[in-house]
């Protein structure tokens, strides 16, 4: 994928939203579903995974508005990722009919203020981000991240310094099959980003999920 910045949304032909694609979770209990979505304006629909054991309302995807949450005491200001040269702003948002929706602007990232803060002794800091297929997302190289990258959080309370465990590429068929792992709850606290890949003309076929732990915890 092209790198971040390498087309500037100011001097693109067309319009960034054009060309983003949307990055949607759907909150299930202790876990979350990773669903592809087409970019904005493709005529294709993404594929959706169902949240085991309830019911999720189906989502419009290319119609769903991000949901802002408030600040809480210790939520993400800002993430940095040296390897990838980002530093993106983060918004909290909330999973409005058990969907997250990440911020529309690609530069910015959306935390999911129901779960775990960056920093907390339990839980999986939950954060996502659009990646855009010709260049311009916050995420579009995530997959290129390795073990023992640093992750930089920032909150309205200080710094918090992670180093990155694992790298992992999933089909959107084995995403749901994971989720529990991937995004639990319940293990000590890590922090999770999550962004689509494998864009095909029309819909993304994966999802990238890096895990990262704070760094005394390495």
């Amino acid at each position: 994928m092209p790198a971040p910045g390498a087309e500037p949304a100011g001097r693109s032909r067309h319009p960034w939203w054009l060309a983003a694609a949307a990055a949607v979770l759907v909150v299930g209990g202790l876990a979350a579903w990773f669903l592809q979505a087409p970019d904005p304006g493709s005529p294709a629909a993404g594929a959706q995974s169902p949240a085991a054991g309830r019911t999720v309302p189906t989502p419009t995807v290319d119609a769903t508005p991000p949901k802002r949450a408030r600040w809480v005491p210790g939520s993400p200001r800002r993430i940095t990722i040296p390897a990838l040269h980002v530093a993106a702003p983060v918004l909290p948002i909330k999973a409005a009919g058990g969907t997250l929706v990440p911020p529309s602007d690609p530069q910015e990232l959306g935390w999911w203020a129901g779960g775990a803060r960056p920093g907390a002794a339990r839980g999986s800091a939950l954060v996502t981000g659009h990646t855009v297929h010709t260049g311009g997302g916050a995420l579009d190289d995530l997959g290129t991240l390795r073990r023992g990258d640093p992750v930089v959080v920032r909150t309205d309370r200080g710094r918090i310094d992670y180093v990155v465990r694992a790298v992992r590429v999933y089909s959107k068929g084995s995403v749901a099959e994971h989720a529990q792992r991937l995004f639990s709850q319940r293990g000590p606290g890590r922090l999770v980003l999550v962004t689509c890949g494998d864009w095909n003309g029309s819909v993304y076929l994966s999802n990238v999920v890096v895990t990262a732990v704070p760094r005394h915890r390495r």
